[in-house]
């Protein structure tokens, strides 16, 4: 049995991981820090999870995280690189659901993230957890950088174009659209009913900073420098993203869906639809699945791919267990083959 623990237990992402980690055959949460909600029951803080869990929060100094097997960070951005090399040097696998460890280029990251990165001798050393492209890779690390949650839906949106050199690198759009939750569970003017209820806007045009991101994993696929115009959008839902991304073809007669029906054949969490479909949001809420469909409009040279994810789940928690069973050796659809939640 694997033992697990959770820091930064308190936010959207840390309740989902606990939530699907209580009820993993082969993982046990030992321990889940908050430092706001220290000595309270969990189940008093989520009324959801009463019944399933005992565990009260406690001090993330306080709490034996260094007796896990493995640790996930769900902290804001900056917090784990302040404990990542004390937990690995006890030999603690960490999977870090920020972006402190997602960008190899620290000077680049520091530019995005306006913070000085505490231990940039780890970043050669951090796998970025998108088992779908890195799957060997992240099997060995000891430390793995969860994917972010708009980077998982554009990614995999393209990979398959990419890969085939059937796009032009140059020449690629993202117009994605995510539901409040990504913004988090802290307090914020943006995030009120009022603000966001009966609303649409896009936001972060001129650079978002998952933008470098999602560059540097689609360099890595084409093996050439990719260029890519990004704009996410709020939307007035709670869970879900939405990526309706562009492409110029270079070869107009290739059969999209064939081509990313093979691609994806043995990937448990990417499902390719038919021809001619259109994937909704809430056909993944609460699993930890990628739904695609390929177009190519009145027959022309453009490829529009839709992709949608819940960005709670493939998009944060479901992923960082995807990447742990792969991690101790488990089958990698453990604990978190659930079906979607409909409507």
């Amino acid at each position: 049995m694997i033992k697990a623990g959770i820091i930064g237990g308190t936010g959207y992402t840390g309740v989902e991981l606990l939530r699907l980690l209580i009820q993993h055959p082969g993982a046990e949460v030992t321990t889940i820090s908050s430092r706001s909600e220290k000595g309270k029951n969990v189940a008093d803080v989520f009324p959801s999870l009463r019944g399933y869990t005992d565990l009260k929060f406690c001090d993330p100094d306080e709490g034996g995280l260094e007796r896990c097997d493995v640790v996930f960070s769900a902290t804001p951005n900056g917090v784990a690189m302040t404990h990542a090399r004390a937990l690995m040097d006890k030999g603690v696998r960490l999977i870090d659901l920020s972006a402190d460890f997602r960008i190899r280029d620290v000077e680049e990251w520091a530019r995005w993230y306006q913070l000085e990165h505490a231990c940039p001798e780890l970043l050669a050393d951090a796998v970025y957890g998108l088992p779908e492209i890195n799957r060997e890779s992240i099997k060995d690390a000891l430390l793995v950088a969860n994917p972010g949650c708009y980077p998982t839906c554009v990614i995999l949106g393209l990979t398959p174009l990419l890969e085939t050199g059937l796009v032009d690198p140059d020449q690629l759009i993202a117009d994605a659209k995510s539901g409040v939750s990504g913004a988090g569970r802290g307090a914020s003017v943006g995030a009120l009913l009022c603000e966001t209820s009966d609303s649409f806007k896009a936001y972060a045009a001129p650079g978002h900073r998952h933008l470098p991101e999602i560059r540097q994993a689609l360099t890595q696929v084409a093996q050439q420098t990719v260029d890519l115009t990004f704009v996410p959008h709020l939307v007035p839902m709670i869970r879900g993203i939405e990526a309706t991304l562009y492409g110029r073809l270079n070869d107009p007669s290739a059969d999209l869906t064939a081509l990313y029906q093979k691609r994806y054949a043995r990937e448990p969490f990417v499902d390719v639809m038919p021809d001619g479909s259109h994937p909704d949001t809430r056909s993944v809420r609460g699993s930890n699945t990628v739904r695609i469909a390929c177009h190519r409009p009145q027959d022309g040279n453009t490829a529009v791919i839709l992709a949608v994810e819940d960005n709670l789940v493939k998009g944060a928690a479901g992923q960082a267990i995807q990447n742990m069973n792969l991690m101790f050796g488990l089958a990698e659809t453990e604990g978190l083959q659930a079906a979607a939640l409909w409507p």
